[in-house]
């Protein structure tokens, strides 16, 4: 998983040096915000001198699906009160998706803090060296934009391994993302959907995803 953060590291590191601002600044959002596709978006609104009112709008409409991760994230199997606010603060969409499946219930507080490290530390540290190499990288190479795509297809993949036969939860957050993206096009609006129909659900037959 974490080498699936190097390309996109690298890509944004190279980014951020070409709209002209310095290369440490790179490491600097990856380590502090470390919210990748935002810093993706905070490259340009810094760089046209946004208002401080704007960036903070786009930061929550961006990362607002965190609150529904927070739903099925382990974060009560995290022990110390550094280790929750680390917990917090590192939860990426990739460490959501492997700490929320199956194989993951009986992994430590240990095991999860280290998981969510290491892929910091592989964002923050291919974010600093796309910036220092960036000019080095050719214009025409491909594939690159790719990754992101190629990354989350895994994840889903796994996910619906985990659901074992489950079909209606594949379905529902189809239809949810679909409906959402006809009525209000707002990945806030997909979420919520799905959360409902989930709930739904379990209030109507008593069963959760992946659960008999």
């Amino acid at each position: 998983m974490g080498l699936g953060f190097v390309p996109l590291g690298l890509a944004f590191g190279a980014l951020v040096t070409q709209a002209g601002l310095e290369w440490w600044w790179a490491g600097l959002s990856a380590t502090l915000i470390y919210r990748g596709s935002f810093e993706f978006l905070l490259i340009g609104m810094v760089t046209a001198a946004a208002p401080l009112a704007a960036i903070a709008g786009t930061a929550f409409m961006v990362n607002v699906r965190h609150v529904f991760y927070a739903l099925s994230f382990p974060l009560h199997r995290v022990t110390g009160r550094l280790g929750k606010a680390y917990g917090n603060f590192a939860l990426s969409d990739e460490a959501y998706a492997l700490t929320a499946g199956n194989e993951a219930r009986t992994w430590s507080s240990r095991r999860i803090l280290w998981l969510q490290l290491f892929m910091h530390v592989y964002w923050a540290g291919s974010a600093t060296a796309g910036a220092l190499l960036g000019s080095l990288v050719p214009g025409g190479v491909t594939g690159l934009d790719f990754a992101l795509t190629a990354l989350f297809t895994v994840l889903a993949l796994d996910a619906l391994n985990d659901l074992r036969g489950d079909l209606p939860t594949p379905v529902l957050a189809l239809l949810s993302a679909v409906a959402a993206r006809l009525l209000f096009p707002d990945l806030l609006a997909a979420f919520a959907l799905f959360t409902a129909r989930l709930l739904a659900r379990h209030f109507t037959t008593g069963r959760w995803p992946g659960r008999a």
